[in-house]
């Protein structure tokens, strides 16, 4: 049997928002999924999965089970859902996925512009460098052959040079290239730990992971929380939506504090986890009552900060490869140009 197709991040949060708003409407659940599978809209995978929803909700199933049934959505997902019905915040629930998921589409529509870019840069590079080796420069050291008499041995120098310059660039480019390839081929053939080890060596790249990594947590923190959930079971569950082994490990020593009795903002305040100012934002919440709406601006504020994490990573590849390609073809072009001038200053 076939592996059932998920819901992509997007679906999930078009899915959850339009419960939730028929939710907040006063319509019951089977009624909900079965307006949604009239929607002409609802196609692909939600709209196979409608119609067997509806179903298991109208012989006595839950929510939570109608969906896991159909096998179209995330395990974070399922479980949020689960909490929700059993604290009696379906609705608010709901509408806390759809954010959720909303961002996380954002946070990964910016990552893949952040690797796409580069990687398109760097093809253009290699296919320009491999015009100049292939066609341009040899068109020059032909024109000098046929001028032989005229050639000087510094001449043939610098031609070497311009060849010599093009295939170091050339060979780097390519190097960084298959880097990208590899990579990419790790990430998504399960060895996704691994890649971010050596990405964490990258000071900007550890950066923005771990401002991702606490995005998503507090993300899920808040949507625990919403649902009903005790903070000490909201964080630990929360933990597991990090996807950064160092964040996971300090967000572990916040559970040890929690367990002698501190709060998770005091526990988060003394093991540094957020920067000061939002530690101390996240203390005055705690204290005032308002954990959630504190979470849910410290969030949207966590994923500003790693959104500008990522246009400053773009903002500085793109320079930098942009440079690599007018030097190095700069002064390719100006080494087969200096024999050309010295023969017309003989000339003249």
């Amino acid at each position: 049997m076939s592996k059932v197709k998920q819901l992509d991040s997007l679906g999930v949060s078009a899915f959850c928002e339009s419960m939730g708003m028929m939710a907040r409407a006063g319509i019951q659940t089977d009624e909900a999924i079965a307006l949604l599978g009239q929607n002409r809209q609802t196609d692909g995978v939600l709209g196979t999965a409608l119609e067997g929803m509806a179903a298991a909700v109208q012989e006595g199933q839950s929510l939570h089970q109608a969906m896991e049934a159909s096998g179209i959505f995330p395990a974070y997902a399922l479980e949020m859902v689960r909490a929700g019905e059993s604290a009696g915040r379906l609705e608010e629930t709901l509408m806390r996925l759809s954010d959720y998921y909303r961002d996380q589409k954002t946070i990964r529509e910016k990552l893949k512009a952040a690797i796409t870019y580069p990687a398109a840069m760097l093809v253009m590079i290699i296919v320009i460098l491999a015009v100049m080796l292939a066609a341009v420069l040899p068109a020059f050291t032909e024109v000098y052959d046929s001028m032989t008499g005229s050639m000087t041995a510094s001449g043939y120098s610098y031609i070497r040079w311009a060849y010599g310059v093009c295939w170091v660039a050339l060979i780097v480019m390519v190097i960084l290239a298959l880097v990208l390839l590899i990579g990419r081929a790790f990430w998504n053939g399960g060895n996704r730990a691994g890649v971010e080890k050596l990405l964490r060596k990258i000071p900007i790249c550890n950066d923005i992971l771990r401002s991702m990594g606490l995005f998503r947590f507090t993300s899920a923190l808040e949507t625990f929380l919403a649902s009903g959930e005790m903070q000490d079971t909201a964080v630990a569950e929360s933990i597991r939506m990090t996807d950064c082994q160092p964040l996971e490990e300090q967000l572990k020593a916040c559970l040890v504090r929690m367990e002698d009795g501190h709060s998770f903002a005091q526990a988060a305040y003394d093991e540094e986890l957020l920067e000061p100012v939002y530690g101390r934002m996240l203390l005055a919440g705690e204290r005032s009552g308002s954990m959630e709406n504190v979470l849910s601006r410290l969030t949207k504020l966590l994923e500003e900060h790693a959104g500008s994490q990522v246009d400053r990573l773009v903002g500085t590849i793109d320079p930098l490869l942009s440079g690599v390609l007018m030097v190095t073809v700069g002064l390719a072009l100006l080494s087969v140009m200096l024999p050309l001038i010295g023969i017309m200053n003989g000339i003249g």
